[in-house]
């Protein structure tokens, strides 16, 4: 089952959960795509630089906000399926979040200084775009969410306006390091692994400290999926983190 269908099916499965009364944890998917362009629900035709008939690769409008991007190998895609009544029902706030979650990952793993713009939504290096947002909340469940540049080959965004934005150009975290001479750091045979491994366990770590939740881990075929136990602060009283049943498709 392809990630779409996957997050519908569990924003779906959490949301009847919601409407019966129970309480259900959270869930994470991260993972890399094939090559592939994205449209938002109101995504404008005017930025794509081709025929939308005759795409480069697969094209879909989907659910989320914001104009089109593009996904591909080297690129890090987490998609958090969360109930916002646990944390604040406030989208800037989960925006920003998701944010912060890209900016801490940055530093800590590559000490890269990543920052916001004032009036956009991502996250920068200098005047370079290196992670986009785009998300969807149903009845205060989030879906769709981040896309990292890691190693991602950066040709295809020459096909688009990526998100809407001419005044930005789009970078990837190799491509920053690698112009800083700071490539070496990486050891193994395979630096492009090795800083792919190492901002994907940078990201879980960040999003679990960043949104106070414990991740376990269940794997499949292709990707990922880390559901989240959430410790809920109300008032004096702490909620014990529950179980989970995470259906892996």
């Amino acid at each position: 089952m392809d990630a779409w269908t996957w997050q519908k099916a569990l924003v779906k499965k959490n949301i009847e959960a919601i409407q019966e009364g129970q309480d259900v944890d959270d869930a994470l998917i991260i993972l890399q795509h094939n090559s592939v362009y994205t449209m938002g629900t109101r995504s404008s035709e005017k930025f794509l630089l081709f025929d939308k008939d005759q795409p480069p690769c697969d094209l879909y409008r989907t659910e989320r906000g914001g104009e089109v991007t593009y996904h591909g190998p080297g690129q890090l895609v987490m998609y958090p399926i969360l109930n916002l009544r646990h944390f604040q029902m406030d989208l800037h706030w989960y925006l920003r979040t998701l944010e912060e979650v890209v900016i801490q990952a940055l530093w800590n793993a590559c000490g890269i200084e990543a920052v916001r713009i004032k009036g956009l939504t991502g996250v920068w290096v200098g005047t370079e775009k290196v992670a986009a947002i785009g998300v969807r909340v149903s009845r205060w469940v989030t879906y769709h969410g981040l896309a990292l540049n890691v190693t991602t080959d950066l040709s295809p965004f020459k096909r688009i306006v990526p998100c809407g934005i001419s005044s930005y150009s789009v970078g990837s975290l190799a491509e920053i390091l690698k112009r800083r001479g700071h490539f070496q750091m990486f050891q193994r045979q395979s630096p492009i692994d090795d800083l792919l491994d190492l901002l994907h366990k940078q990201l879980l770590d960040e999003f679990s400290e960043v949104f106070g939740l414990n991740l376990s881990q269940v794997r499949c075929e292709d990707a990922s999926i880390f559901s989240t136990g959430y410790i809920p602060f109300i008032g004096t009283t702490f909620r014990e983190k529950g179980s989970v049943d995470v259906e892996v498709f």
